[in-house]
């Protein structure tokens, strides 16, 4: 697996930046390929420029063609060209999809994300145990990484989801630029003295409940998703691996078990038959018995609106 470590040169994604990527390279296919240029049109700094990239290649939102061009792809299209479901990033399930984008790849994960999301069992975390988990299990994969990089990937990763704050606790209002900001998915919630330290720190959470603005035709959108990314030859799958299993909807949107059950047991209706559940005393287990496209389904998340 091609973990991803750097490329965001320490910056979180900022809100203007996929719509402005979706645009440009609709624009020019070629804008990434004189830095000079870019920095013009997107009205950034060269770290910036690549950043922007970066999180655009992550989210999904652009590509490479068969000839190695950047292209916009379907998904940043539908959601951010012209006409598109949220063309200024103003929904909250544009922003759920996202994480969801930046959290589930199965080809080159962002490494704290894959890590973070997957295989952290404990309900909290402060910086210096998560980055010692990063560490070692970097080592553990052969990856000769200088703790400075760590230490900014993680940030980065924690400063997607949690914004950050001036010496006396206020809002930066420049820092005011990740939307995933909003998913409030990691919560401050207390502080606690480092290992063999004096020094105080912050304990993060993930927020581990039911989220209702995960509509059912989003969880139905990334649940195929996974699908098709980590079992694609597969017809049935256990509960066990939606709620648990490496990039699945239950580890990447932190789902409780009942919430995720409680969604399961309405997915014929909400899938329009795509999904089926089947649940007794020995067999928990969703069936893939339809057949629809990710344009299809990316359309029904918006269809309400």
């Amino acid at each position: 697996m091609n973990y991803r470590f750097s490329g965001h040169e320490t910056f979180p994604c900022r809100y203007t930046w996929l719509p402005k990527a979706v645009r440009n390279i609709r624009e020019d296919a070629n804008l990434f390929g004189n830095e000079d240029t870019a920095m013009v049109r997107l009205g950034v700094g060269k770290n910036m420029v690549r950043a922007i990239r970066f999180w655009a290649g992550a989210a999904e939102v652009i590509a490479e063609n068969p000839a190695k061009e950047l292209v916009v792809s379907d998904f940043g299209n539908s959601v951010f060209g012209p006409n598109g479901y949220d063309e200024y990033l103003e929904d909250i399930r544009t922003l759920w999809l996202i994480h969801w984008k930046l959290s589930a790849s199965a080809t080159e994960p962002l490494y704290a994300w894959h890590f973070l999301l997957n295989f952290w069992h404990r309900p909290d975390f402060t910086p210096s145990e998560a980055l010692a988990a990063l560490t070692k299990e970097a080592e553990r994969l052969g990856k000769k990484l200088s703790p400075v990089t760590l230490d900014h990937h993680f940030n980065t990763f924690l400063h997607t989801y949690i914004p950050t704050r001036s010496k006396k606790g206020e809002v930066l209002e420049d820092n005011l630029d990740c939307p995933l900001v909003e998913l409030e998915l990691i919560e401050a919630v207390g502080e606690r003295t480092m290992a063999n330290s004096n020094r105080r720190e912050t304990i993060y959470a993930f927020r581990v409940e039911e989220k209702p603005e995960i509509s059912p035709e989003l969880f139905v959108y990334c649940l195929e998703d996974f699908w098709k990314k980590r079992h694609s030859t597969e017809k049935t799958l256990p509960f066990r691996e939606i709620a648990v299993g490496e990039g699945s909807p239950g580890q990447i949107f932190k789902l409780p078990e009942q919430s995720l059950r409680e969604r399961l047991e309405s997915i014929e209706i909400d899938s329009s038959g795509y999904f089926d559940y089947h649940e007794s005393a020995s067999l928990q287990q969703v069936s893939r018995t339809g057949h629809g496209s990710a344009t299809s389904l990316l359309k029904k998340i918006y269809r309400r609106s």
